[in-house]
């Protein structure tokens, strides 16, 4: 029986940073993280598109404002001090006809009730900064960036391990169980004793919660996002980032175009049902987690609000004719041939029981032990402030 005074289920950046930040408030403290795949962030965060978020479209107040504005600031200083290369590369959010641009006033409203550095622009200023894009009107946020999520997360595993804690890999956790003092834990990588625990599974959280609560507060949903990259001969047509106006019915922000920061780059995602929680491909198939989907009712209610929605994107995941004609709302000039298969990405998306995806930030408390039951984007920007909250959290357990 190995003994911890913080156990974190999950190597992903949300687990990373929590165990980091873990370790500079108690040093001495023993931190293990226990990650059931051969590397750190090898899901979500090692599957996104690199984005520092602003903070531009989030509820003020809510649990995705705070952390999001507070963690885009720490991760940009932990960057400067650890040399990881990112960039403020900023970003316009492009109405394309007239019928958006009241969305994106609503759009700049709310972003600067959260403190974001937001401009409304017209046409020419919007030329200027991304000559390619079609549009009437945009707003230009200077602070978004990029970065490299993957090599932030091998940096924070090694803070753990400077610490004196450990970072495990091909540790499944299999049992969680309140216990006189603590949580005891079963894992395929042996047996742990420890203070407490925060899982943070991120696709697999549920099923995490499931092992102490004997419930889920809610299910996790798996939405598979594809990317294409522009070849080299186009990747000139984007300069900075660029987005569309979000359609607040649908809670995904659209196929946008994304600088990456070591080069190139990446348009979409589109947002389509995966067949499997790591399912990163059609042919990704795990029947455990089709069932998991296909019985849960809210599934259900969640499909007949966005039937018409969700079968364009898996059009648009089928044809990349399609694919091309969303690309071209906002720029034009890119064609069928300038666009390379990339990599895609899965979102761990917590829905409710009666059909409403769940929009913040979601943290529940068990016995010694904290759920983060919903963390999709902007969970990695957030994701040292979020650290810090849940380290924040566990003070509870020790009055």
């Amino acid at each position: 029986m190995q003994r911890a005074d913080l156990l974190v289920v999950g190597g992903g950046i949300v687990g990373l940073a929590t165990a980091q930040r873990f370790g500079l408030r108690q040093p001495g403290a023993r931190v293990v993280v226990l990650e059931k795949e051969r590397a750190v962030a090898a899901h979500q965060t090692g599957h996104n598109s690199g984005v520092i978020h602003s903070g531009l479209y989030y509820k003020p107040g809510s649990l995705k404002a705070r952390n999001c504005r507070r963690g885009k600031r720490m991760l940009e200083d932990f960057c400067r001090a650890e040399s990881l290369p990112f960039e403020l590369c900023g970003k316009v959010v492009v109405a394309v006809d007239a019928s958006e641009v009241p969305r994106l006033e609503k759009l700049e409203a709310r972003g600067r009730a959260n403190g974001v550095d937001c401009t409304r622009i017209e046409l020419a200023r919007l030329k200027e900064l991304e000559p390619h894009v079609a549009g009437v009107a945009a707003l230009h946020v200077p602070e978004t960036g990029i970065v490299d999520y993957t090599a932030v997360c091998v940096r924070l595993a090694e803070h753990v391990a400077r610490a004196g804690g450990e970072v495990i890999t091909g540790a499944k956790v299999t049992g969680l169980r309140p216990e006189a003092g603590g949580v005891a834990v079963q894992s395929t990588a042996g047996d742990f004793s420890a203070r407490t625990v925060i899982n943070c599974a991120g696709l697999h959280s549920d099923r995490v919660a499931e092992l102490e609560r004997g419930e889920r507060p809610a299910r996790i949903v798996p939405f598979r996002g594809e990317y294409w990259e522009l070849a080299p001969e186009a990747a000139h047509l984007c300069k900075h980032l660029i987005y569309p106006v979000p359609d607040p019915s649908f809670p995904f922000l659209g196929v946008h175009y994304t600088r990456m920061v070591k080069g190139g780059v990446e348009c979409g995602p589109n947002a389509v049902l995966a067949l499997a929680r790591e399912g990163y491909r059609w042919t990704d198939v795990n029947l455990a987690d089709l069932w998991d989907v296909f019985s849960y009712g809210a599934f259900w209610k969640l499909a007949a609000k966005h039937h018409r929605t969700g079968g364009m994107e898996v059009w648009r995941s089928l044809s990349k004719r399609a694919f091309t004609r969303s690309l071209q709302r906002l720029i034009p000039e890119v064609r069928e041939e300038h666009l390379r298969p990339a990599h895609a990405g899965v979102r761990a998306q917590a829905l409710a029981p009666d059909g409403a995806l769940v929009d913040d930030f979601l943290i529940r408390k068990g016995e010694r032990i904290l759920h983060v039951c919903n963390a999709p984007s902007p969970a990695a920007t957030s994701s040292l402030s979020i650290g810090e909250t849940l380290v924040d959290e566990l003070a509870e357990f020790s009055r």
